[in-house]
C-alpha cells in the first residue's frame, strides 16, 4: 500500500521537462508488467513540479543523480546511482527509476524524507541525505 493510500501528503518534488516526458512513457509502458508501480510512478508525476526545457535543478534527485540516502527504519545510509532501466546494475549500484525506490527518489530534494513502500510489501521511510546532479559529475574539459 502506498502512502499516497494511506492519506499522508508527500514532499514537493521537481523534475525536468526532458525527464517528467521520459517517465511518463516509461510509466506507460509498464502498465501491464508492473500496474502498481508504474501507477505509483505516474501519481509522483502528475504531482511534480515541471523545469522547462532546458533547466534542471541541482537540488533535486534526477536520473544520473548520485544519492546517498538513509533508510530511516535500519538506520542504513545507502549511495546508489539513479539511471534509466537499461542502465540499471544493481551490483554497480545503479538502481532503475521504474523500481520502487527509483520512483521514491525522483525529484527529491536533499534533506527530506518520504515513505515507500518495498516489493515486499513493507513501508519505509529514506531520507535524502546527499546528492550529485550528473551534470555537477561532468568535469570540464
Amino acid at each position: 500500500m502506498s502512502s499516497r493510500r494511506r492519506g499522508r501528503a508527500r514532499a514537493p518534488i521537481v523534475v525536468t521537462s526532458e525527464d517528467h516526458h521520459k517517465l511518463s512513457r516509461i510509466a506507460a509502458g509498464a502498465i501491464k508488467t508492473m500496474p502498481e508501480l508504474s501507477a505509483e510512478l505516474s501519481a509522483e508525476l502528475d504531482r511534480a513540479r515541471i523545469l522547462p526545457p532546458g533547466r534542471s535543478s541541482s537540488g533535486h534527485v534526477r536520473v544520473g543523480s548520485e544519492v546517498r540516502f538513509r533508510d530511516e527504519t535500519a538506520g542504513k545510509e545507502t549511495t546508489v546511482t539513479l539511471v534509466w532501466p537499461e542502465d540499471a546494475d544493481i551490483a554497480a549500484n545503479r538502481i532503475s527509476v521504474i523500481t520502487p525506490i527509483g520512483v521514491a527518489l525522483i525529484g527529491m530534494a536533499g534533506g527530506r524524507s518520504i515513505e515507500w513502500t518495498t516489493r515486499s510489501g513493507d513501508v519505509k521511510r529514506l531520507t535524502v541525505v546527499t546528492l550529485i546532479d550528473p551534470m555537477d559529475a561532468v568535469s570540464p574539459n
